[in-house]
This record gives structure tokens, C-alpha cells and sequence, in this order.
């Protein structure tokens, strides 16, 4: 959730900003403001700064650019569905899902059951994207600030919810039968 909110802190920024003054240019340049703080904060702890915080910051800067240039703040609205495409990409690696998974669930998961988790995390990120174009380009800066916050960020905490309960399931079944088998064995 932190990572979430770290990659959105631009977006909301802006959103917070635009709603509460209707100030287009003030929020649009608070949110690319933030976005070289959040590097420039990072540098200053010499921390490692990935490459999707580097795209992060570009896409802020075009995005919020062209809010300004073109006194519209759909542009800025359609950038988080950027971020989602590029990470949907990601996630179309076979297998990347097994990194963040607990010894003892990838000892007992099929990999397919993995592998399957994982296309659907980047299904999920590609449809999230298009919607949030959708309601970017159709709908007001206020519907498009729920979608954004409440919609996607709870279709990303239901889909990790289901799947902690699939796999946490299907791990206490696998290793069950394991265990008797064994037994059996003995």
C-alpha cells in the first residue's frame, strides 16, 4: 500500500489540489513539483531510484506539461493509465509473481497456479488502465478522483485478498496431502 500511494502521491496531490481550488495551473505544477521531490528526496538518502520512478517523474512532467499548456486536466488525468499498462506489461513475465510468495506457498503451488495468478494481476492492471482513460476522457475531474482512489486502489486490494485466500487454501490442501502421503509411505 505504501508503494501505491508513493507512485499515486502526484496524482493526488493534483486531484486534492484541483478540487478544493479549481486552480488548474496550481495543481498541475504542485504535482510536478512533487514528483522531482520524490527523486530529489531519494537522492538525498542515496537510495537506489528504479526505473519506473524515473518513468513515474517523466510521465509526470509530460502529462502535467500538457495540463498546463493546454489548460485541460484530462491530460493529467489519463497518466496513471500509463503506469498501469507499463506494470500490466510487466507482470506478463512468466513467473514474476514467485518473488513476493512465502517459502512455504511456493513449496506446495503448482507453478501454473502461479503463472495463472500473475496474467490475471496483469489483466486486471491493462482493464484498470482503459477504464481510467474511459472515465478520464467521458466524465468530471471529481468521478475520475473516485475511480482513481477508490475503485482502482480497492479492485487491486480485492484481487490481493482472493488471491492470499486461493493460494493460502490451495497451500494448506497441497501440503496436507503431502504430509499424509508420507505418512503413508512410513
Amino acid at each position: 500500500m505504501k508503494q501505491f500511494l508513493n507512485d499515486m502521491l502526484s496524482a493526488i496531490v493534483f486531484l486534492v489540489l484541483y478540487l478544493t481550488t479549481g486552480n488548474i495551473v496550481l495543481a498541475a505544477s504542485a504535482a510536478i513539483a512533487m514528483g522531482v521531490l520524490q527523486i530529489v528526496w531519494l537522492m538525498l538518502r542515496k537510495q537506489k531510484i528504479d526505473p519506473m520512478k524515473w518513468m513515474s517523474l517523466a510521465l509526470v512532467i509530460v502529462f502535467g506539461g500538457a495540463t498546463l499548456y493546454f489548460d485541460d486536466p484530462r491530460f493529467f488525468m489519463v497518466k496513471p493509465s500509463l503506469g498501469h499498462f507499463a506494470v500490466g506489461f510487466l507482470m506478463l513475465r512468466r513467473g514474476w509473481i514467485g518473488r513476493y510468495l512465502p517459502s512455504l506457498a511456493k513449496d506446495h503451488l503448482p507453478q501454473s497456479m502461479v503463472d495463472g495468478w500473475g496474467y490475471a494481476w496483469a489483466a486486471l492492471m491493462f482493464f484498470l488502465g482503459a477504464m481510467n482513460i474511459f472515465i478520464a476522457i467521458n466524465f468530471s475531474p471529481e468521478i475520475w478522483g473516485f475511480f482513481i482512489v477508490f475503485v482502482a486502489m480497492g479492485a487491486k486490494l480485492a484481487m490481493f485478498a482472493l488471491q492470499y485466500w486461493v493460494f493460502r487454501r490451495a497451500t494448506i490442501r497441497r501440503k496436507a496431502a503431502a504430509e499424509m502421503s508420507v505418512g503413508q509411505k512410513g
